[in-house]
């Protein structure tokens, strides 16, 4: 909160406070601000102040005055880019990449910590979760005596380390996905697996399906690629097929290429596809003639029998990507996919042209956790303690006058909030909590009144005592 004992002037402290959030993209651009009066009110301060202090976003250019409309956030990354992009015969490209600049801040949004307090929009389990033993060993192992020369002083196997591919290839067959070594490439995390995807089998201006609400990243990384995005609902079975086949059934040059999909667990409703809905979407798949892209990043919470369109498929349309950052160490950024081998050559080269190879080091160290079990063992840990947090955030949600839009499943619950929840961020910012409103899991944005809890973060009484609190004055109770 504001304070008068700090160096700072009241004003320097609330300008600074807005200047900050929109520079991290915590209020995106074209938010509206509150008006004078409801910002004075909720900051304990005089109209006066606001107005200042919204006259000096006004003076760096941050924000922008609507004539009789109120105060907005400026867009000043869009501005100058789609003016050096005018004329250019690059110009589909380049009005994405914006989108792309605002990707990069969102992530830097959705990772800052905004205070020692526990934080239910994070999309990551606590650091004290993934503590572990195991890790520093294996870690240990690779790099002492002539492994750490045999592989940190060449650049290895282009498809990444073998031992590694070889461990992969056993847990997938766990799994019933078929994937021999010889079709698993590693990445430097799932994000870049994805991104060698769309970089292989996509060309600027083609439509992508993408399950809507989804993951925001994915978004604004197809649309930095100059891709046409084409939002898919998903429902609790799976996507809509009928949206779907309406995208197939339009014109050459129209029809959807790829379908980007998180069946199991989705983000962030939680949601697992169902074996019927699973088989019509591969029917639909081999007659429109599209790829599809399996996102299997919660693989490590879900049971082994859930239904995966790989394991149906036989990796033959269909693309595996899965990664260990959410379980294990979100930096060894070590991801994977397998795939089918009529692509496995091109998407090869890909990696090569942008990484070469992917650290040895690391991949040793992972396979090492696996085939000792230690990564199982690991999973089955965290698993029972999600389980038990789940059960105490969703009582707590429950209590603070919410509803859950989809079964509680997974790491992330769909709260149905009752309020606008890009409003409802930037008051529970002001309490030191970071909250992932609706919007974000929308290509466009839409205003929302849905919010993603994480449940391993979301069990905190006192942010819900907040949030309750909060809810009940944006309502006027």
């Amino acid at each position: 909160m504001l304070t008068r004992t700090s160096g700072l002037s009241l004003t320097d402290q609330l300008s600074a406070r807005f200047a900050e959030r929109i520079r991290t993209r915590l209020l995106a651009p074209g938010a509206r601000l509150p008006s004078v009066r409801e910002c004075a009110k909720q900051q304990g301060v005089s109209p006066h102040t606001v107005v200042a202090a919204y006259d000096q976003l006004l003076a760096q250019g941050l924000i922008e005055a609507r004539r009789q409309r109120g105060f907005y956030v400026r867009d000043v990354v869009a501005l100058p880019q789609a003016q050096a992009q005018s004329g250019s015969s690059q110009q589909l490209v380049g009005v994405a990449a914006p989108v792309a600049a605002d990707a990069s801040s969102l992530i830097r949004g959705m990772f800052h910590r905004q205070s020692d307090k526990p934080q239910p929009g994070m999309g990551v389990f606590p650091p004290d979760w993934m503590e572990s033993t195991f890790m520093p060993a294996a870690v240990r192992r690779v790099t002492s005596g002539p492994m750490l020369q045999e592989l940190s002083l060449q650049y290895g196997d282009p498809a990444g380390d073998l031992a590694l591919r070889q461990s992969l290839s056993q847990k997938l067959m766990g799994i019933n996905v078929p994937a021999s070594p010889d079709q698993i490439i590693t990445t430097v995390g799932a994000t870049h697996a994805l991104d060698i995807v769309s970089r292989t089998l996509l060309r600027a201006g083609d439509p992508v399906m993408v399950e809507e609400p989804g993951w925001a990243i994915e978004f604004a990384r197809l649309e930095s690629l100059g891709m046409r995005i084409l939002p898919v609902p998903r429902r609790a079975d799976g996507p809509d097929l009928d949206v779907m086949a309406r995208y197939c059934e339009a014109g050459e040059g129209h029809r959807p290429k790829l379908f980007v999909s998180v069946s199991v667990l989705h983000n962030p409703t939680g949601y697992s596809l169902t074996p019927g809905s699973a088989h019509r979407l591969l029917q639909l798949a081999n007659q429109h003639d599209f790829h599809i892209v399996e996102d299997d990043t919660y693989s490590h919470l879900a049971p082994d029998h859930a239904t995966r369109l790989c394991a149906l498929d036989g990796l033959q349309r269909t693309i595996y990507v899965s990664g260990f950052a959410k379980i294990l160490a979100p930096n060894w950024r070590i991801g994977y996919m397998a795939a089918p081998p009529q692509l496995f050559g091109r998407l090869l080269e890909t990696k090569l042209m942008a990484t070469l190879t992917t650290p040895a080091l690391f991949e040793r160290a992972l396979a090492w956790c696996i085939d000792q079990g230690q990564l199982r063992r690991h999973c089955e840990r965290i698993r029972a303690r999600l389980d038990a947090a789940r059960g105490r955030t969703v009582k707590l949600a429950l209590a603070a006058g919410c509803s859950f839009a989809a079964e509680p499943a997974g790491l992330f619950g769909w709260v149905e909030t009752g309020v606008d929840t890009d409003a409802m961020t930037q008051r529970m910012l002001d309490e030191g909590f970071l909250i992932a409103p609706g919007s974000l899991f929308h290509a466009r944005r839409p205003p929302s009144t849905l919010m993603r809890v994480n449940f391993a973060t979301g069990q905190d009484a006192a942010f819900w005592k907040t949030f309750a609190r909060v809810r009940a004055e944006i309502l006027g109770r």
